[in-house]
Protein backbone atom coordinates (compact mmCIF):
# COMPACT_ATOMS: atom_id res chain seq x y z
CA UNK A 1 0.00 0.00 0.00
CA UNK A 2 1.62 3.86 -0.57
CA UNK A 3 2.15 5.68 2.27
CA UNK A 4 -0.61 8.39 2.41
CA UNK A 5 -1.30 11.54 4.56
CA UNK A 6 -4.11 11.02 6.42
CA UNK A 7 -6.22 13.76 4.50
CA UNK A 8 -5.32 11.73 0.93
CA UNK A 9 -6.74 9.22 2.47
CA UNK A 10 -9.71 10.53 3.46
CA UNK A 11 -10.16 11.75 0.03
CA UNK A 12 -9.79 8.71 -1.34
CA UNK A 13 -12.36 7.34 0.89
CA UNK A 14 -14.50 10.11 -0.40
CA UNK A 15 -13.88 9.57 -3.94
CA UNK A 16 -14.73 5.46 -2.70
CA UNK A 17 -18.44 6.85 -1.15
CA UNK A 18 -19.03 8.90 -4.62
CA UNK A 19 -18.42 5.57 -6.46
CA UNK A 20 -21.06 3.80 -4.66
CA UNK A 21 -23.62 6.48 -4.83
CA UNK A 22 -22.78 6.85 -8.34
CA UNK A 23 -23.17 2.71 -8.61
CA UNK A 24 -26.59 3.02 -6.96
CA UNK A 25 -28.14 5.88 -9.22
CA UNK A 26 -27.22 4.49 -12.40
CA UNK A 27 -28.04 1.26 -11.84
CA UNK A 28 -31.61 2.28 -10.64
CA UNK A 29 -31.74 4.80 -14.18
CA UNK A 30 -30.25 2.09 -16.28
CA UNK A 31 -33.33 -0.24 -14.77
CA UNK A 32 -35.99 1.71 -15.11
CA UNK A 33 -35.13 2.33 -19.12
CA UNK A 34 -34.33 -1.17 -19.39
CA UNK A 35 -37.16 -2.89 -17.71
CA UNK A 36 -39.22 -0.03 -20.16
CA UNK A 37 -38.13 -1.11 -23.41
CA UNK A 38 -38.12 -4.82 -22.42
CA UNK A 39 -41.71 -4.68 -21.92
CA UNK A 40 -43.09 -2.57 -24.59
CA UNK A 41 -40.48 -4.65 -27.21
CA UNK A 42 -41.42 -7.60 -25.86
CA UNK A 43 -37.67 -8.44 -25.31
CA UNK A 44 -36.99 -10.61 -22.69
CA UNK A 45 -32.85 -10.56 -22.35
CA UNK A 46 -33.30 -6.70 -21.82
CA UNK A 47 -36.13 -7.01 -19.51
CA UNK A 48 -34.10 -9.21 -17.26
CA UNK A 49 -31.02 -7.17 -17.56
CA UNK A 50 -33.42 -4.47 -16.63
CA UNK A 51 -34.32 -6.71 -13.30
CA UNK A 52 -31.06 -6.97 -12.44
CA UNK A 53 -30.17 -3.55 -12.59
CA UNK A 54 -32.52 -3.21 -9.67
CA UNK A 55 -30.98 -5.95 -7.95
CA UNK A 56 -27.45 -4.37 -8.00
CA UNK A 57 -28.72 -1.38 -6.63
CA UNK A 58 -29.51 -2.95 -3.57
CA UNK A 59 -26.04 -4.67 -3.58
CA UNK A 60 -24.82 -1.07 -3.98
CA UNK A 61 -26.63 0.54 -0.76
CA UNK A 62 -24.92 -2.43 1.02
CA UNK A 63 -21.27 -1.65 -0.17
CA UNK A 64 -23.01 2.59 0.68
CA UNK A 65 -22.94 1.29 4.26
CA UNK A 66 -19.76 -0.42 4.39
CA UNK A 67 -18.21 2.15 2.76
CA UNK A 68 -19.70 4.83 5.09
CA UNK A 69 -18.82 1.99 8.21
CA UNK A 70 -15.57 2.03 7.40
CA UNK A 71 -14.87 5.22 6.72
CA UNK A 72 -16.24 6.33 10.07
CA UNK A 73 -14.23 3.53 12.16
CA UNK A 74 -11.78 0.95 10.03
CA UNK A 75 -12.27 -1.41 12.57
CA UNK A 76 -16.14 -1.24 13.18
CA UNK A 77 -17.56 -4.74 13.19
CA UNK A 78 -19.48 -4.87 10.09
CA UNK A 79 -23.32 -4.28 10.64
CA UNK A 80 -26.54 -6.52 10.59
CA UNK A 81 -27.78 -4.11 7.50
CA UNK A 82 -24.50 -5.57 5.47
CA UNK A 83 -25.91 -8.81 6.20
CA UNK A 84 -29.44 -8.25 5.65
CA UNK A 85 -28.69 -6.38 2.22
CA UNK A 86 -26.41 -9.48 0.77
CA UNK A 87 -28.72 -12.11 1.80
CA UNK A 88 -32.18 -10.19 0.26
CA UNK A 89 -29.63 -9.44 -3.15
CA UNK A 90 -28.65 -13.41 -3.32
CA UNK A 91 -32.23 -14.11 -3.00
CA UNK A 92 -33.19 -11.58 -5.79
CA UNK A 93 -30.94 -13.32 -8.06
CA UNK A 94 -32.21 -16.54 -7.35
CA UNK A 95 -35.67 -14.97 -8.17
CA UNK A 96 -34.88 -13.29 -11.27
CA UNK A 97 -32.81 -16.74 -12.38
CA UNK A 98 -35.67 -18.71 -11.94
CA UNK A 99 -38.15 -16.38 -13.57
CA UNK A 100 -36.05 -15.88 -16.31
CA UNK A 101 -35.43 -19.23 -16.80
CA UNK A 102 -39.42 -20.21 -17.03
CA UNK A 103 -39.80 -17.32 -19.37
CA UNK A 104 -36.89 -18.55 -21.84
CA UNK A 105 -38.56 -21.87 -22.24
CA UNK A 106 -41.95 -20.82 -22.59
CA UNK A 107 -40.97 -18.45 -25.15
CA UNK A 108 -38.92 -21.12 -27.07
CA UNK A 109 -41.92 -23.27 -27.00
CA UNK A 110 -44.03 -20.87 -28.43
CA UNK A 111 -41.90 -19.12 -30.93
CA UNK A 112 -42.21 -15.95 -29.55
CA UNK A 113 -40.00 -13.16 -30.99
CA UNK A 114 -39.21 -9.76 -29.47
CA UNK A 115 -39.90 -6.59 -31.61
CA UNK A 116 -37.03 -5.26 -31.98
CA UNK A 117 -33.47 -5.80 -29.96
CA UNK A 118 -32.06 -1.83 -30.89
CA UNK A 119 -32.85 -0.49 -27.55
CA UNK A 120 -31.00 -3.09 -25.94
CA UNK A 121 -27.90 -2.87 -28.50
CA UNK A 122 -28.03 0.74 -27.47
CA UNK A 123 -28.00 0.03 -24.11
CA UNK A 124 -25.84 -2.27 -23.04
CA UNK A 125 -23.09 -0.48 -25.59
CA UNK A 126 -23.60 2.36 -22.98
CA UNK A 127 -23.46 0.48 -19.97
CA UNK A 128 -20.35 -1.21 -21.05
CA UNK A 129 -18.54 2.33 -21.71
CA UNK A 130 -19.58 3.32 -17.80
CA UNK A 131 -19.35 -0.15 -16.06
CA UNK A 132 -15.85 -0.58 -17.33
CA UNK A 133 -14.73 3.01 -16.05
CA UNK A 134 -16.36 2.15 -13.01
CA UNK A 135 -14.19 -1.27 -12.80
CA UNK A 136 -10.88 1.17 -13.49
CA UNK A 137 -12.05 3.75 -10.87
CA UNK A 138 -13.02 1.29 -7.70
CA UNK A 139 -9.33 -0.62 -8.39
CA UNK A 140 -7.81 2.26 -8.30
CA UNK A 141 -9.25 3.48 -4.94
CA UNK A 142 -9.11 0.07 -3.99
CA UNK A 143 -5.35 -0.49 -4.53
CA UNK A 144 -5.03 2.72 -3.51
CA UNK A 145 -6.53 2.08 0.02
CA UNK A 146 -5.58 -1.43 0.11
CA UNK A 147 -9.30 -2.07 0.73
CA UNK A 148 -10.54 -6.09 -0.02
CA UNK A 149 -13.82 -5.16 -0.16
CA UNK A 150 -13.68 -2.31 -2.66
CA UNK A 151 -11.75 -4.05 -5.16
CA UNK A 152 -14.59 -7.10 -4.21
CA UNK A 153 -17.14 -4.26 -5.47
CA UNK A 154 -15.19 -3.85 -8.94
CA UNK A 155 -15.40 -7.52 -9.32
CA UNK A 156 -18.90 -7.36 -9.29
CA UNK A 157 -19.21 -4.63 -11.29
CA UNK A 158 -16.81 -6.41 -13.68
CA UNK A 159 -19.85 -9.16 -13.46
CA UNK A 160 -21.99 -6.74 -14.67
CA UNK A 161 -19.71 -5.94 -18.10
CA UNK A 162 -20.25 -9.16 -18.71
CA UNK A 163 -23.90 -9.33 -18.55
CA UNK A 164 -23.83 -6.54 -20.85
CA UNK A 165 -21.79 -8.22 -23.09
CA UNK A 166 -24.43 -10.98 -23.68
CA UNK A 167 -27.37 -8.33 -24.28
CA UNK A 168 -25.11 -6.70 -26.82
CA UNK A 169 -24.35 -10.03 -28.11
CA UNK A 170 -28.39 -11.61 -28.28
CA UNK A 171 -29.15 -8.43 -29.59
CA UNK A 172 -26.69 -7.83 -32.28
CA UNK A 173 -27.91 -11.10 -33.65
CA UNK A 174 -31.62 -10.62 -33.56
CA UNK A 175 -31.01 -7.60 -34.87
CA UNK A 176 -29.13 -9.01 -38.17
CA UNK A 177 -30.17 -12.13 -38.32
CA UNK A 178 -34.08 -11.95 -36.89
CA UNK A 179 -33.53 -15.26 -35.15
CA UNK A 180 -36.02 -14.60 -32.29
CA UNK A 181 -34.91 -17.98 -30.04
CA UNK A 182 -31.73 -15.60 -29.74
CA UNK A 183 -33.13 -13.07 -27.62
CA UNK A 184 -34.60 -16.39 -25.35
CA UNK A 185 -30.87 -18.34 -25.12
CA UNK A 186 -29.23 -14.45 -24.37
CA UNK A 187 -31.83 -14.21 -21.17
CA UNK A 188 -30.47 -17.74 -20.56
CA UNK A 189 -26.98 -16.55 -20.02
CA UNK A 190 -27.94 -13.97 -18.01
CA UNK A 191 -29.11 -17.06 -15.66
CA UNK A 192 -25.89 -18.25 -14.96
CA UNK A 193 -24.39 -14.78 -13.59
CA UNK A 194 -27.33 -14.07 -11.86
CA UNK A 195 -26.79 -17.60 -10.04
CA UNK A 196 -23.11 -16.72 -9.95
CA UNK A 197 -23.87 -13.67 -8.39
CA UNK A 198 -26.75 -14.79 -5.66
CA UNK A 199 -24.60 -17.42 -4.45
CA UNK A 200 -21.70 -15.13 -3.60
CA UNK A 201 -23.75 -12.80 -1.82
CA UNK A 202 -24.80 -15.34 0.30
CA UNK A 203 -21.64 -16.49 0.99
CA UNK A 204 -20.31 -12.91 1.78
CA UNK A 205 -23.08 -12.31 4.17
CA UNK A 206 -22.47 -16.19 5.53
CA UNK A 207 -18.72 -14.76 5.84
CA UNK A 208 -19.79 -11.95 8.13
CA UNK A 209 -21.90 -14.09 10.15
CA UNK A 210 -18.74 -16.40 11.03
CA UNK A 211 -16.49 -13.37 11.78
CA UNK A 212 -18.71 -11.77 13.96
CA UNK A 213 -19.01 -15.18 15.77
CA UNK A 214 -15.35 -15.03 15.73
CA UNK A 215 -14.96 -12.05 17.15
CA UNK A 216 -18.19 -13.36 20.06
CA UNK A 217 -15.64 -16.41 21.04
CA UNK A 218 -13.11 -13.94 21.14
CA UNK A 219 -14.56 -12.24 23.74
CA UNK A 220 -16.12 -15.24 25.27
CA UNK A 221 -12.72 -16.60 26.16
CA UNK A 222 -10.99 -12.96 27.07
CA UNK A 223 -13.64 -12.94 29.80
CA UNK A 224 -12.94 -16.24 31.18
CA UNK A 225 -9.41 -15.90 30.90
CA UNK A 226 -9.70 -12.54 33.14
Amino acid sequence: MTTLTQPSINKYWQYALWLALFTIFYNFAEGMVSTYFGIQDETLALFGFGVDSFIEVMSGIGILAMVLRIRKDMDAPRSQFERTALRLTGTSFYLLAAGLGATSIYNLFTARKPVTTLPGLIISLISIAIMWALVMAKRRVGRTLNSAPILADANCTMVCIYMSVVLLASSLIYQFTGFGFIDSLGALGLIYFSVSEGKESFEKAAGMQDDCCGDDAREEKEKHAA
